[in-house]
Parts: C-alpha cells; structure tokens; sequence
C-alpha cells in the first residue's frame, strides 16, 4: 500500500498544537454537524466517531461537540446548510490533490479554491480524473511501546489489510467499513485514550519531489489552502524528500 498524504499529517499535528485554536474548533465543529447527518449514534457512525475523537484532541468543550451533533442531526435547528465537497486539482511537480471541504456557499468556496490553486501554479481538475488515483482507507494509530504479536494477530483476523512502524506508532490499515470494529476491538486490550482513528486516501501512485523550488510552491499551496476557513483536509500523492 503506498504512503498517504504527508500534509494532511502535518496539518492535524499543527492544528492540535496550536495554541490558537479558534479556527480549529471552528473546522471541527463543521466536520461534526455534517457527519451527525448520517446519524447522531456514534456506535454506527464511523465518521462522527473520529470527528468528535478529533475535537477532544484539541480539547474542545463537551457542549460545543454536543451542540454540533444536535444541528447535524435536525434535533436543533442551524443557520447554515452545510455540504461536504471534495475538489480535485492539480499541482507543481505533477502531482495529483484532492482538497475535502465544508462549505455554506459551494460557489463562493469554488472560486475562492480557484483563485488559490491558480496564484501558486496549480488547478482544478475535471472531476474523477484524480479521485481514481486514491483508495478511500481507515486507518488506526497508537503507540508503538503498547503494540505486541498478540494485538497483531488480533487485527489481522479483524480486517486488517496492512500493519506498519511509523516513527513511535504502528499503523493499521483497514478498510473504511471495518475501522469501527477494529477500533472497540482494541479497546478492550488498549487505553482508548491511546487509540486514535482517521479516514484516509491513500494515494496508488506516489510521486518523488526532490527539487527545491517545487518543493517550495507546494508547501506555500498547502499552507494557503490550510489557511482558507472551508478547507478540512489536503491530501496529495506527492512525497518531499
């Protein structure tokens, strides 16, 4: 299985350090109400599971997460509609990028997608002619120091499809249906705090940049669309080494 997108990785480590989290809280909150739509039930919601999982890593009060889940859900009324889009596009070097968003105003957020992906020598793609590139993936992270053959035979016959070292964690790959199985799974033999779980697209076929300057217009590309307050998530199939 090829690497997922090293950005996005860095983006939730940034986001969770922040001191200012004012914008992170506020991302969160849109990625809540809109995964509460498929039902406020995290047990068989997968997606507001990791969303609220998300929202307690950066400590974000139990009444906002509550609030969040309650206007998704219809029990209380929102101000705003909100949809989640997905925008394909391409950037410096060759590389492929999807950019997961939720927006109030899917035009207003298009042209400003636009304008960013355009001042840093990048642009938009025809729909489906990126997304093929990437495998929609769960994926579940925990320390290494707690990992042992046992757990590892466990995941395996739960679903696993690939198990890997990253650093001090161990990565477990899995099919996106399957994460909340694995997940309670784990608990049983793993403090929950411990265990943190996340969708991915993991890219199929991964592109090397090696160049300075390019290595420069992608990282400025990534930050600028990091900064836009409708961007949730980048993930590209470049790696920078």
């Amino acid at each position: 299985m090829s690497g997922h997108s090293k950005w996005a990785k860095v983006k939730h480590q940034k986001a969770v350090a922040d001191p200012k989290r004012g914008k992170a809280f506020s991302k969160l909150i849109a990625l809540i109400t809109v995964a509460a739509r498929e039902g406020a039930d995290v047990g068989s919601n997968p997606k507001l599971r990791m969303a609220i999982d998300k929202a307690k890593e950066i400590g974000m009060p139990k009444e906002n997460i509550e609030k969040a889940i309650k206007r998704g859900s219809g029990e209380e009324d929102g101000d705003k509609k909100l949809e989640e889009i997905i925008y394909e596009a391409y950037a410096p070097g060759g590389s492929a990028m999807l950019i997961q968003t939720i927006t109030d105003n899917k035009n207003r957020t298009l042209a400003e997608l636009r304008h960013i992906l355009q001042k840093n020598q990048s642009k938009l793609a025809e729909t489906g002619s990126v997304l093929w590139l990437f495998k929609e993936t769960g994926k579940i992270i925990l320390p290494k120091k707690v990992w042992n053959d046992d757990l590892s035979l466990e995941m395996i016959e739960k679903g696993a499809e690939e198990i890997k070292e990253e650093g001090k964690d161990i990565i477990i790959y899995t099919p996106s249906q399957n994460l909340s199985l694995m997940k309670d799974s784990l608990e049983k033999f793993i403090d929950p705090s411990l265990i943190k779980t996340e969708l991915d697209f993991i890219n199929q076929q991964e592109i090397i940049v090696s160049d300075e300057e390019t290595k420069n217009q992608l990282e400025k590309l990534f930050n600028d669309l990091d900064e836009h307050s409708d961007v949730e998530e980048i993930y590209s199939n470049t790696k920078i080494i």
